[in-house]
């Protein structure tokens, strides 16, 4: 197939950057879920923003966001919920309003949705700084212009553009309104998109994530998958991270009063 290197790019450059997206800012950062040493933190950091480029989205602003999205969930203090939105696009043109706010340190946010993200300035300013995003997009073109044989495949540029908000835009806009419900008591329009979600690394659990905001696994029923999940059991068994006393996620959920770890999970 002569367009392989540029489906292999296209597919590798999508996993890379939803396992990131998943792994370090989300569940690392935005909620702590395990701890990892200085030095793999950077790791991770800068793997982070290789790994979007262009579309690269910095630690802060991400949890920042997403803490406010798990205390105001489908409300409308919400950054990104589908239900204020005729579109896609109108609820990330919101998001990306509200996140600049946060990443650039233009507006302050609530004292208890602060603190506890990876924080490396000088690697946060390259990540957001224009000339460099402008650069990693100039190199996908390259890439593409290398290798492309049929012309419909420079459609997928804009993709890797902006990858970080596309998988962004798939799991808020996409685990709100398709899918089913594990947890009809979660107090939002949350669903579960996908059975095995291959597409963005688990997050589009949202209905389970919702209900046990501190479960690393967010797969709840026996044929649900979570494949990012696996991942982060063999970092926890080679010493890379070290996982807190785990919430773990359960189908059913406890009856009401029975003994259950939070679920809030905001910082």
């Amino acid at each position: 197939m002569a367009n392989w290197p540029i489906l292999a790019f296209f597919a590798v450059h999508w996993q890379l950057s939803v396992f990131v997206q998943t792994f370090f800012l989300h569940r690392y950062g935005a909620h702590r879920m395990f701890t990892m040493s200085h030095g793999w933190e950077r790791f991770f950091h800068l793997l982070t923003y290789v790994s979007q480029g262009s579309g690269y989205l910095s630690p802060r602003g991400y949890a920042i966001l997403h803490r406010m999205h798990h205390a105001f969930s489908d409300t409308e203090k919400d950054p990104h919920s589908p239900i204020f939105h005729t579109n896609a696009m109108a609820m990330m043109l919101k998001t990306k309003h509200i996140y600049d706010g946060f990443a650039y340190g233009k507006v302050q946010p609530e004292p208890r949705f602060e603190g506890g993200y990876p924080e490396w300035d000088a690697l946060d300013k390259l990540g957001q700084n224009w000339f460099a995003r402008i650069g990693w997009g100039a190199a996908y073109v390259l890439f593409y212009m290398a290798f492309v044989q049929d012309m419909w495949l420079y459609a997928l540029l804009p993709v890797h553009f902006i990858m970080g908000p596309v998988h962004g835009a798939i799991v808020n806009w996409g685990g709100h309104k398709y899918g089913y419900r594990n947890y009809d008591d979660v107090p939002d329009v949350s669903v579960n998109s996908l059975p095995f979600d291959f597409l963005t690394g688990g997050e589009l659990f949202q209905n389970n994530h919702h209900k046990f905001g501190a479960s690393v696994n967010f797969a709840a029923r026996k044929w649900e998958l979570d494949p990012t999940y696996p991942v982060i059991r063999v970092l926890a068994a080679v010493g890379i991270i070290t996982l807190k006393n785990e919430q773990k996620m359960r189908y059913p959920a406890p009856a009401q009063g029975a003994s259950e770890a939070p679920t809030a999970a905001v910082a």
